[in-house]
């Protein structure tokens, strides 16, 4: 379902007069009314009628003459101008649509960090062999072919059935790191699962990944 946009005031009357335009309502070379005039039929100010009719002078459907107002220069020019204001109202929408998208994985992946943080921070995580998700820590070879190679693209759940719940690198401890996430040598991942997903990871560290 497409989002809804509403556009600036002067963006819509600016359709408004194309729209007229191009139905024929106002004809090529006809004076449209002053700024006074259109600003009281549209309810807006002098300023927003000047700024839409200068939106329709750049894209030369009217021309603004000093101290005589606006003269229709071309229909097909306002139905181009529609086109094109209904194809940005989509690319909008769509900006519009990922920023929310983005902003609800952040606070998915805000969420993910702090379970991750809890599961690092308990004294019980790493040495839990009887708990019902017991942890466990899966070096990466120096010279493992996974190097340079992130999270999602090994496709590392579906290949071992463990989830990575942080990296350890060095002195630091990336927590719940996301599918881009790249393995460097030396590091230790850790993940939840069982005893198969743990020797699974183990076994993909060392082997050759498929392209």
């Amino acid at each position: 379902m497409k989002e809804s946009v509403v556009p600036a005031q002067y963006l819509q009357i600016a359709l408004d007069l194309a729209g007229r335009i191009a139905r024929g309502e106002l004809a090529e070379g006809q004076r449209i009314y002053g700024r006074s005039v259109m600003a009281s039929e549209y309810s807006v100010s002098p300023e927003t009628i000047r700024r839409a009719l200068r939106l329709l002078a750049d894209m030369k459907v009217v021309e603004v003459r000093p101290q005589s107002g606006a003269v229709v220069l071309s229909a097909d020019n306002a139905r181009r101008y529609i086109a094109n204001f209904e194809e940005d109202a989509d690319i909008h929408a769509l900006q519009m649509r990922l920023k929310e998208l983005i902003a609800q994985s952040a606070d998915l992946n805000r969420r993910m960090g702090e379970t991750a943080a809890a599961l690092v921070k308990s004294q019980d995580t790493f040495s839990a062999a009887g708990e019902p998700l017991p942890n466990y820590e899966v070096p990466v070879p120096k010279d493992s072919p996974l190097i340079g190679k992130s999270i999602g693209a090994l496709k590392f759940w579906q290949s071992t059935g463990g989830t990575i719940v942080a990296i350890r690198r060095g002195q630091t401890v990336i927590l719940s790191p996301g599918p881009y996430a790249e393995l460097y040598g030396g590091d230790v991942i850790v993940l939840v699962g069982n005893p198969s997903a743990a020797e699974a990871a183990h076994h993909l560290v060392q082997t050759q990944v498929k392209e």
